[in-house]
């Protein structure tokens, strides 16, 4: 539904996960027998959950442990760990800046060129592991290093930018813009997951390159200012929302069915569920990993355009480490806020809304729901305990 903003001007209402509710349904499960698998190409995974490709957040160890324990980590190969022997250096140099001058330091730390062999390097520790291994590039580099990567065993390629098209459009014909729906088609059979985007249209413009899955969202990460930078953004509910009717609408042409996955804006178990209730296949999480103790950013995140040489759009985060990776994943939980055992959270969901497993929950009801967040939760606010607690910087990170 439009709503006049201005004579002339008319816009779409949107809605984030907090002004929405997963409606129970008129059956329950027993959690147990709850299926939250999915499969990616030829990989089936039994969690739906990908780290995101943030240095703060996926090393080749923490790549492994994460995939060990049923999820899939993407590796930034344009980051720290592909620029540095000894990336550890760096990420304590970062740790340590103070935040008035985090930016400018961080964009000299990146000005270290990527280097292919550290590319090799860097997947076959993640190979040595027994785990699916998955990295990132941006369209502007992806043709300078993927031949490299996909020949030291690479298996899952993401294509990641602000925002990703179909069709860029550029007058220099001295930088060709990327053909993605070739050079998909190139890389055949690789699974490729392309993004981020937050329309129908552009949904189904990516779903119609061949790519594997399409990532969901612009802007609402922890760490990411481009919704300030630039004013660009959808809230993630009605973003995902619009990309898995894209997905329908694809599946009726083609025969095709494209994964969605959410990327960003989810704190704890509940937003998890409502992003899968919005549609989508499964999510990525980045600043709710980033707390874990094994991750390399000793207590910081930041995105993959904080250190951009000319135009920032994202912030170093501090968050509270306070547990493991195996205890944010999968639990058991020690606090009740919802930000441990997050997949754990998302089985219970569904089981106590009715639903089998991941496709028939993408069809649950949903309801705007303003008041979720606060009806009935003064004592749990004025204490700053359990829901009153979950938007404070111990939960998940807080703007450095």
């Amino acid at each position: 539904m439009e709503i006049e903003i201005g004579r002339g001007k008319k816009a779409r209402r949107a809605y984030g996960f907090d002004d929405i509710a997963i409606v129970p349904s008129r059956r329950t499960r027993d959690p147990d027998d709850v299926d939250i698998s999915w499969t990616l190409g030829p990989y089936r995974f039994d969690l739906p959950l990908l780290a995101a490709a943030l240095d703060g957040v996926v090393s080749p160890e923490t790549a492994g442990i994460i995939g060990r324990l049923g999820g899939l980590a993407v590796l930034n190969l344009e980051g720290l760990f592909s620029r540095y022997e000894d990336a550890d250096e760096q990420f304590a140099r970062i740790a340590s800046l103070p935040r008035e001058f985090a930016t400018r330091e961080m964009q000299d730390i990146y000005r270290e060129p990527v280097k292919t062999d550290l590319i090799v390097q860097r997947i076959q520790e993640i190979k040595a592991q027994g785990v699916v291994a998955a990295a990132s590039l941006t369209p502007q580099k992806v043709r300078t290093y993927y031949e490299a990567a996909l020949e030291a065993g690479l298996d899952i390629l993401v294509i990641q930018g602000t925002v990703v098209s179909a069709e860029h459009v550029s007058l220099d014909e001295s930088r060709p813009p990327l053909n993605l729906k070739e050079f998909i088609r190139e890389l055949a059979p690789t699974p490729i997951l392309v993004g981020g985007c937050a329309s129908y249209h552009t949904g189904l413009h990516l779903m119609r390159t061949g790519a594997a899955g399409v990532l969901v969202g612009v802007g609402p990460g922890a760490i990411c200012t481009t919704r300030g930078v630039l004013g660009i953004g959808v809230p993630q509910a009605t973003a995902i929302a619009d990309v898995a009717a894209a997905r329908s609408q694809h599946m009726l042409e083609t025969g095709d069915y494209v994964k969605v996955i959410a990327d960003g804006g989810m704190r704890n178990g509940g937003d998890i569920a409502k992003a899968i209730a919005c549609g989508a296949d499964a999510v990525m999480l980045g600043s709710a990993l980033a707390r874990a103790y094994e991750a390399p950013g000793r207590g910081y995140n930041w995105g993959m355009a904080t250190f951009h040489p000319t135009l920032p759009r994202g912030t170093r985060v501090a968050t509270t480490q306070n547990g493991s990776l195996q205890d944010i994943i999968r639990g058991p939980a020690r606090e009740n806020d919802g930000t441990f055992n997050l997949m754990g959270g998302l089985r219970t969901s569904m089981a106590t809304t009715g639903y089998r497993d991941i496709a028939e929950f993408n069809r649950a009801e949903l309801m705007v729901a303003p008041s979720l967040q606060t009806e009935g939760k003064y004592l749990q606010r004025e204490q700053g305990v359990g829901m009153g607690a979950s938007g404070k910087a111990a939960a998940v990170g807080v703007a450095d």
